[in-house]
């Protein structure tokens, strides 16, 4: 199988773009797969979620090796992680300040990871992209390297919607430079069926997003607990519902993307 570069990303934080990260990896690898987890937030909270040292002690992150030439993709790749299966190029504050080093530096500065990816094709099933909660070039350039977009979306919140047009209009300038990106669809976070404005926010975001994953992510404290605990859900509590939900995600998306 080539290998399936998935971005989940939305401008709006707080959403859980993260969590469906580090779960949606942990499930993957769980079905035998090889994953990457590539952090691309300032606030590496996938890497601290994920990584077996706190990301200030990283010497080449994410964004070192944005700016950097290929030779260091080698140093950013921790094989060894809190997950079974599944590496890490860690995120890290300095991303704060990458993209202006892009927009100076860089000749095409919204595809420097797509070049940096191309040596990894082949050696993971999955690699699965954090984005920042903006969609400026950090989040241009996970796009541009994608082969899949997930948008989380909180479905509990009435904020929930705000602003993925915006995305939507973005994905469309990023087919300009990857042709290739689709949308795999929006996915439900928090969300609670028998609640009026989760259903709302339902029919709203498949008239917005035009394509939405059967898979819902239900609300659950375990989420904080794993985060806290550097674990993923599997091995907390692997019979959850939040955590059948993120295996049932996995098992989704392998079959939307074959």
């Amino acid at each position: 199988m080539s290998t399936k570069v998935i971005a989940v990303a939305n401008h709006k934080g707080g959403c859980g773009k993260t969590t469906t990260v580090v779960h949606l990896a942990a499930e993957l690898a769980d079905l035998g797969n090889k994953v990457l987890v590539i952090d691309l937030d300032p606030q590496a909270n996938a890497s601290l979620h994920i990584g077996l040292r706190h990301p200030s002690e990283v010497e080449t992150t994410s964004a070192e090796l944005l700016v950097g030439d290929l030779s260091l993709l080698s140093d950013a790749l921790e094989e060894e992680t809190n997950f079974k299966n599944v590496s890490l190029i860690y995120g890290s504050l300095n991303l704060g300040k990458t993209e202006d080093q892009l927009k100076d530096d860089a000749a095409r500065p919204s595809e420097e990871l797509s070049s940096k990816l191309e040596l990894l094709k082949g050696l993971y099933d999955y690699i699965l992209i954090d984005c920042p909660p903006s969609l400026k070039l950090l989040t241009s350039n996970a796009l541009a390297a994608s082969t899949h977009v997930i948008i989380p979306i909180e479905s509990g919140s009435q904020y929930g919607l705000y602003g993925v047009t915006d995305l939507i209009n973005h994905l469309s300038k990023i087919r300009r430079i990857n042709p290739e990106l689709k949308l795999l669809g929006a996915l439900l976070i928090k969300h609670d069926e028998r609640q009026n404005v989760c259903k709302l926010i339902r029919d709203e975001a498949s008239t917005q997003v035009g394509e939405l994953l059967n898979t819902t992510i239900p609300m659950s404290t375990k989420v904080n607990q794993a985060a806290i605990l550097q674990q993923s859900l599997l091995v907390l509590d692997k019979n959850t519902k939040v955590r059948k939900s993120f295996q049932q995600l996995a098992k989704e998306i392998v079959s939307r993307v074959k």
